[in-house]
């Protein structure tokens, strides 16, 4: 049977921020698309001790610093870092965490970190992305195995209160947009955007629904980052 297209899990609905400021959206129209094959395993891998100060850069200190940090190795994510409360801090690459044409980008890394809920239910689907993109599965190879996977309730549905941060100011998100502002973002099952208001027009809220697997990301933009900087000024989000 053939799938239609469908984003993988984990980020890549993020490419909507590109609508909150004409700054993002001349990004992602100017971005090039060059990544058509995977490059060599070490470059997408880090410095370990780099790596974890990354990943706790995606939520304030008072959190991250007692968060589980798990970090890339050759096959998949390990853990490098065990937890306090119950949060999970990782860098997600190209192929979870960026817009399609950076799945094979080496550059992108995007710090993460997710909240008990969502490191039991979301985080799932994107380690199993990542240890297909490692075997050298394409996007539209990971999509397939992500639908089927989340069809046969092999991946769980997400959990209440399922949420991330993502408000670090370091990490590349990629050519399409290669800095996302700082946001959260809340996950779903199979839940109307409408609910909640999202992409109306002066609404904050960004909704971001995907029937193949099953998910609805709700982004909310931040003022600040998790250093206290503040966030570049955006214009409203608009339809």
């Amino acid at each position: 049977m053939r799938i239609k297209k469908a984003h993988t899990i984990a980020t890549k609905g993020f490419a909507l921020l590109v609508l909150l400021g004409p700054a993002y959206q001349a990004t992602a129209q100017n971005a090039a698309t060059p990544y058509s094959n995977m490059a060599p395993v070490e470059q997408y891998l880090m410095d370990r001790t780099a790596e974890i100060a990354l990943a706790r850069s995606a939520a304030p200190e008072s959190i991250s610093a007692d968060a589980e940090v798990m970090v890339l190795g050759r096959h998949g994510f390990e853990t490098a870092v065990k937890g306090k409360n119950g949060f999970v801090c990782i860098v997600g690459r190209g192929w979870s965490s960026a817009a399609d044409p950076d799945f094979w980008n080496p550059k992108v890394r995007v710090p993460i970190c997710m909240n008990s809920p969502a490191a039991r239910t979301y985080l799932p689907a994107i380690t199993k992305i990542t240890e297909l993109a490692l075997a050298g599965r394409n996007l539209a190879q990971v999509n397939e195995a992500i639908a089927d996977a989340t069809a046969k309730k092999e991946l769980p549905a997400m959990e209440p209160g399922a949420m991330c941060y993502m408000t670090g100011k370091q990490g590349y998100g990629g050519d399409v947009v290669p800095h996302w502002p700082p946001h959260l973002m809340f996950f779903y099952s199979d839940t109307d955007p409408a609910i909640w208001g999202a992409n109306l027009p002066g609404s904050p809220i960004i909704g971001i629904s995907d029937p193949l697997s099953h998910l609805t990301q709700f982004v909310i933009a931040v003022e600040r980052y998790s250093d206290g900087t503040p966030a570049p000024s955006t214009a409203k989000h608009k339809h």
